[in-house]
């Protein structure tokens, strides 16, 4: 089975810039991970959830 990935985006908990990043849709309407930002490559925790009236991924960050 195949995974699909939607394009999303994040705002760096550090520096403020904005990231782009792929959500696994196959991993659930809610997921953690950490990712570093491609600008100050600080670790950010990720949190994604999944609005269904929007049918879009939100993502906040924090700092790990």
């Amino acid at each position: 089975m195949l995974s699909q990935f939607m394009e999303s985006g994040f705002q760096c908990a550090a520096c403020g810039e904005w990231n782009t990043t792929s959500v696994d849709e196959s991993a659930g309407r809610r997921q953690s991970y950490v990712e570093d930002c491609q600008v100050c490559c600080k670790p950010n925790v990720l949190r994604v959830e999944y609005d269904n009236s929007s049918q879009e991924f939100f993502i906040t960050a924090q700092l790990e």
